[in-house]
Parts: C-alpha cells; structure tokens; sequence
C-alpha cells in the first residue's frame, strides 16, 4: 500500500532521471513552495511522476504543465535572491537619507559646479551668520530685555525696535567681515552705505534686517530679507577727491537701484518655532533648518515648487474699505463657497511678510498688499522686501505682480520706493489679474 504524505517537490523530483536529463526541470523543481501550498504525493516515485505528467512525452510537457498548475503558488530562487539583493539597495539607500547635507557643504557644491563664484559664497555664509545671531536673540529677547521700542525713528517714519536696530548692526558688521561686500542698503539706513575699501568687494547686498518687527513682544513670527546685485559701476570714492558726500550718495544710489530681474540670489530667513534659511542662485529654490544642536543650517527642503493652485489667502481686511472696487470683487469671490469640497478659501494673516512667503511656497495660495485710499503705493519696499520675494517665489514656480506689471521688471527710482505686490500660486495671481483688468 503507498501511504501519502508531504514532501517538498524539489527533494522527491531531483532524484528522478528524468529530471537529470533536463537541467531546467530541476531548477523548476528546486522551487520554493509556500506555506500554504504544499502538495500531497505518494511515496513511490513513478506514481509521482505519472501523478504530475500523466502523459507520454513528459520532458515537453513538464514545464508547460507545472507552469500551469502551480505557478501561483512558487516563487524561484533566482526572484528571491533579486529581490533580497533589492531589499538590501534599498536599505543603504534609506540609510542614505540620514546623511545630512549642510549650508556650507551645498555653498560649496554650488561653487564647484560654477553655479556662483567663491566671492558670493562667502556673501551668503555671512548673511547666515547674521542670521544665526538674531535668532538666539530673538529667542532670548524677553530674558535679556531686548523688547519694546527703541526711542528713534527710521527713514520710513516708523518707531525703531530695539531689535531692528541690533539687528541691522549685526548683518552690516557680517557684511562687511566678509571682504566681499561693496554697498549695504538697508531698511533702517537712510542712504546706501558704502562699506570701506579696506574691507570692500563688488557685491550690493539689500536687506530687511527684521520683518514683521511689531510681532517680537508677542513672540510671533519674523524674518529677515536678503537680495544681492552684482555692481553696475565701481560706487568706492576717494574722500580726498574733490568729491561731495552728497555725489558720493548719488552715485550709490544709482548702482543700487536695479530692477529685480538682475538678482544673483535672494532669500530669507524665517524666525518661528524653527529657523529656516531659504535661498536660491537662479537655479531653484532651497531651504535649510537650523538644527541648533550643533549650530547648523541644514537642508531639509530641496527644490522647491510651489503649488499651481492654493486654497489661501492673506490680505489685511482691517483695509477692504480702502481698497478697489475691482479688488474688492475678487475678495467677494474668495469668500465664496467653490469646488473641490464647496468650501470658501481660508483667510490667513500673520503680519509677517516672511511668514506669509514661507507659508506659500509649502502649499500655495496668495498673498497681497496692495496700494489704497491713504497708501497710494502699497507698504512694502520694492527694492529690498518685494523684489527679493519674487525673485524667490518666480524661482519656485510662481509669479509676483504690482497688478500691472512684473515685479522683477521694475526698476527702483528711489532706496526706499514702496510698491503694492500680489504673489503666490501662478494659477492664483492669473485669477486675481482676471479682476484686476
């Protein structure tokens, strides 16, 4: 009497000479059958074989059988091993996403690559240093009684912070250590100041030193602005020359004031429950988070793109009464339920320029801050607040207007000028100018 047992098909099989006589029959053979699919065969081994291929010429029709019957239920060696040697690519490469890749090393890399020159690498890692500088400030501004007003007055007729002041005095004297820096332009300085030969370069650097200053006594978020222009003209003078001060000015004021598009890289450093440094040279834009256990900006998000369409908004409505009839009506049609899910956009306001940015290249939207009855150019600063920020969210994949006209094609006839700016997710800005036509 046979008795029927289990047995693994490969062991059984391979110790027929059928199976020896054809090669390929034995790897089948040799497979590996799953848990729940074992095959109950008798003992004596030509039943096996008459069992599995009832017909006259088995080595044609081994395969083609076995292949039909208990393909579904084998996996060959040969995947197996695949897929291991798969499992263990991908394990390093999982690994490989610990590897942390700082602002210095990838300054570096763009350098090596030809993307900026050695001179605007050292630009960049000064204004990174600033930035490091006001952050642990900020952070520690209540303990150190860094909060509330200064007692002076900027060229903008706005109350100066005693953090606005600090920290204009940390990116200049930054700026200036670098050697690479030729003219600082910034938000708290009356004129463009042209650093000393001593310690000058060719780079034009406008900055925003603190954004959204009225937010640090709440400790709410803030930023910092940055755009850097390559020089149209030497602006250095010899004071023993029979030049003014005055023309000295002229002549700074004039380099300086260039129309966006001519940025070299431009960026911004947000000051919030993280410090972010997000920068672009024309080839993307970049982000890198501080990592403050050892004191380094680290890439965290790389390339980005902004979303073609948001579902916010950010205006300051305090203002809706002052505003265009037109743009009125396109607030109107914000507020109205639409597809996908039959819900309005949602309003967000931070009060801060930078917080605003940062929100939108992550998940889109729309931003603006536009001209009215009692500001007739808007609030922002065209050279050093709106023109870096397009600089930035164009590179990102959005766009950036007065309303009218590109912000990056308009050229500066003041330090100061003030503009009124739209910004956002491409699709957004289309539908606003829509509106606004």
């Amino acid at each position: 009497m046979n008795h029927s047992h289990t047995i693994v098909v490969g062991r059984k099989i391979s110790e027929n000479p059928v199976t020896h006589r054809h090669p390929t029959i034995t790897t089948m053979f040799e497979a590996i059958l799953t848990s729940s699919s074992q095959i109950t065969f008798s003992t004596s081994r030509s039943s096996i074989i008459s069992h599995l291929f009832p017909i006259k010429n088995r080595s044609r029709h081994i395969r083609q059988s076995f292949g039909r019957r208990f393909a579904s239920t084998i996996r060959c060696k040969a995947v197996e091993i695949a897929a291991a040697e798969s499992g263990i690519k991908e394990e390093k490469r999982k690994k490989g996403r610990y590897a942390l890749e700082n602002l210095t090393t990838w300054l570096l890399k763009q350098e090596q690559a030809g993307n900026i020159d050695a001179e605007l690498t050292v630009v960049l890692s000064g204004i990174s240093m600033a930035c490091k500088q006001i952050a642990s400030l900020l952070q520690r501004s209540s303990i150190i009684n860094l909060t509330g007003v200064q007692g002076t007055i900027n060229i903008q007729g706005e109350d100066q912070k005693k953090l606005d002041v600090i920290s204009n005095e940390l990116f200049c004297n930054c700026l200036r250590s670098s050697g690479r820096t030729g003219i600082i332009v910034s938000e708290e300085e009356d004129a463009p100041v042209a650093v000393e030969e001593t310690y000058s370069g060719n780079y034009i650097v406008v900055f925003d030193p603190i954004d959204g200053s009225a937010n640090i006594d709440t400790a709410l978020t803030t930023g910092s602005i940055f755009g850097i222009y390559g020089p149209d003209e030497q602006c250095l003078f010899d004071m023993d020359d029979d030049s003014t001060l005055d023309e000295a000015k002229q002549r700074c004021i004039i380099n300086v004031c260039q129309p966006g598009r001519n940025l070299l890289a431009a960026g911004y450093c947000l000051y919030s429950s993280s410090v972010v440094f997000t920068v672009s040279i024309g080839k993307g834009v970049f982000a890198f988070t501080l990592d403050p256990t050892f004191g380094e900006f680290v890439l965290t998000h790389e390339d980005i793109k902004i979303p073609k369409t948001g579902k916010i908004y950010s205006f300051n409505e305090g203002n809706y009464e002052l505003w265009d009839g037109k743009l009125q009506s396109y607030l109107g049609y914000l507020r109205q339920p639409g597809p996908p899910n039959g819900k309005p956009y949602s309003g967000r306001y931070i009060g801060c320029f930078v917080g605003e940015i940062h929100r939108m290249l992550l998940y889109g939207g729309i931003y603006g801050n536009p001209k009215n009855k009692n500001s007739k150019n808007g609030n922002l600063r065209l050279l050093y607040e709106c023109a870096p920020m397009s600089y930035l969210v164009e590179q990102a994949g959005g766009k950036a207007t007065d309303g009218h006209q590109r912000i990056l094609d308009i050229k500066p006839e003041q330090i100061h000028q003030r503009a009124p700016i739209f910004i956002g997710s491409p699709d957004e800005v289309d539908k606003l100018q829509q509106y606004l036509a």
